[in-house]
């Protein structure tokens, strides 16, 4: 402000009318209104005050971060790297989304599943493709995951106990795996370990397992390589509109939540086998049943993960 002065008047608020581009100001001016001190003021640390700090470590940065940051004159900051994920999938029996279906065969939806999920949790997604159910394969898929310099292999299929399922075989030989199976439901082949230095995650190959597991294990391990402080889905309580039963080991469930006038209700989608994806699009929650438990009435509420 010019010496003297403590208001700021609009320029609408005054008898200068003519304001075409160019037009030079007047010399004086008739104020149209009553102007209190302070008006259209913004004083020296209203938004920042000096010492405060302004972001953290752990944040993903916004637009207005961002522009946070050029306000303040900082042109470069410290951050973390997207990590960089290899995905692959595993299983003779996949084919390319666009082949004829034919006996005997699926097509390959989990790679486009993982691919989704990993760029929205914040990963580059290096596609390595689907390997063939024999072991130079896999071994040939792995090593291209080592030549890209990978900070974590995510694979789906082939950790379980099928009499082709090379992957564990694999990552043994030349890494270790610290466990393969977890009591959860569904999603209970899963192998996490390192192969030649480099972290390893291993999906169960149906669909549904695939996802639950990268939700579980996956996007949080994602988070963390990110430098993001939590990476989590937002969890809330909700009340069963019906009976739901379990077979003792936790469980996540696929099913849908709405508003209603006493609060948060639950209904499950459809059937919750593993292989059933549809029942997952229509989902909007997974609601989360503990281990131990076999039977929740109507009624009682649990916990949920909002997708």
């Amino acid at each position: 402000l010019p010496r003297g002065a403590d208001a700021v008047i609009p320029v609408e608020d005054t008898d200068f009318h003519d304001r075409a581009a160019g037009t030079p100001a007047p010399k004086s001016i008739t104020i149209n209104r009553a102007v209190k001190p302070g008006e259209f003021v913004r004083r020296r640390g209203l938004d920042v005050r000096k010492g405060e700090p302004v972001l953290y470590k752990g944040r993903t940065l916004k637009a207005q971060d961002v522009g946070l940051l050029a306000m303040l004159g900082v042109a470069k900051v410290q951050v973390y790297c997207k990590p960089r994920v290899a995905l692959l999938s595993s299983g003779d029996e996949l084919l390319e989304v666009d082949a004829p279906l034919e006996s005997g065969k699926i097509r390959d939806s989990n790679s486009y599943t993982l691919a989704a999920l990993l760029e929205d949790a914040g990963a580059q997604v290096i596609r390595l493709g689907v390997a063939k159910d024999d072991r130079k394969s896999v071994q040939d898929l792995l090593g291209k995951a080592v030549n890209e310099k990978a900070d974590l292999i995510l694979s789906s299929a082939g950790v379980s106990v099928g009499a082709f399922d090379f992957v564990k075989e694999v990552i043994e030989a030349d890494g270790r795996l610290d466990f393969w199976r977890v009591n959860m439901r569904p999603g209970k082949p899963l192998a996490f370990g390192e192969y030649r230095h480099i972290q390893f995650i291993g999906l169960p190959g149906n669909p549904v397992s695939a996802f639950v597991g990268f939700e579980v294990f996956v996007r949080e391990a994602i988070g963390q390589l990110a430098g993001r402080a939590t990476s989590s889905r937002p969890r809330v309580r909700v009340r069963l509109a019906e009976q739901v039963d379990s077979d003792g080991r936790e469980s996540y469930l696929r099913a849908e939540v709405r508003e209603e006038e006493h609060g948060l209700v639950a209904r499950l989608t459809g059937h919750q086998g593993s292989g059933n994806l549809l029942s997952l699009v229509r989902a909007n929650a997974l609601l989360i049943i503990p281990a131990g438990v076999k039977c929740v009435p109507a009624a009682q509420e649990v916990e949920a993960w909002l997708l």
